[in-house]
């Protein structure tokens, strides 16, 4: 049976003694989404606490500082807010003591964390509009994205829930549901669902709900009778 360590140490750390630890195995993609992350932190406070142990000098000896192993990004956009005067650089950082391999703990905190399922973060938005009562700007400035991306999950997060449900499985793609979504009407969007044929390309699935003839062309300003039709 094997033994797991459960024994945490959890501590506040001043923001200005924590620096960013050289085992951290993220090399890709590190300053993706730093804006973002640093508006959530500034709207919603840090939701998730660093995985942190003491920072050697040259000699090998402790130090007052402390590395980040785990949560680099979220080091790097409270750095950020500290920057913009937004946070003190004395800000009280919650921090999990670890004195375990730094790779490892840093390894174990990447590969494990799952990204929020899109269909999950389109209702959500939904939710804070509607129970919240906040307008897309709002929105976007507490997640640091702007007004136009937040309308557009606005309006997916209206999706049918039938249609939610299959995008969910796999069974449509992110274009394919935003083109059910130019329409509010759940029941004309599962009525243009249960009558696709293999054919589902968006700009199908767009003509269908809107009833649109398969003939017409959107550069025709005053589309005439269906060239198939006989005159």
């Amino acid at each position: 049976m094997t033994n797991i360590d459960t024994t945490t140490i959890i501590r506040d750390v001043p923001l200005s003694k924590l620096v960013p630890s050289e085992k951290n195995v993220r090399r890709t993609g590190r300053e993706t989404g730093i804006e973002e992350m640093a508006a959530s932190i500034a709207a919603h406070g840090l939701l998730q606490s660093l995985s942190v142990r003491p920072a050697l000098d040259e000699a090998g000896a402790e130090t007052d500082k402390y590395a980040v192993s785990g949560g680099g990004r979220r080091l790097t956009a409270l750095k950020l807010l500290a920057k913009r005067k937004r946070i003190a650089k004395s800000y009280a950082v919650p921090c999990i003591v670890n004195d375990g391999d730094e790779q490892e703990v840093s390894l174990a905190e990447n590969v494990v964390r799952e990204n929020l399922h899109p269909a999950d973060q389109f209702e959500a938005f939904k939710r804070l509009a509607d129970e919240q009562g906040f307008g897309a700007e709002e929105i976007a400035a507490r997640f640091g994205v702007t007004a136009h991306v937040v309308r557009q999950r606005l309006r997916l997060g209206a999706v049918s829930p039938k249609l939610m449900l299959v995008y969910r499985a796999g069974g449509l793609t992110l274009d394919q549901l935003m083109a059910f979504a130019i329409t509010e009407d759940h029941a004309r969007q599962e009525q243009v669902y249960d009558n696709l044929s293999w054919n589902k390309e968006p700009a199908i699935i767009r003509r269908a709900v809107m009833d649109i003839p398969a003939w017409w062309s959107p550069t025709t300003a005053c589309p005439g009778p269906d060239p198939g039709e006989p005159s």
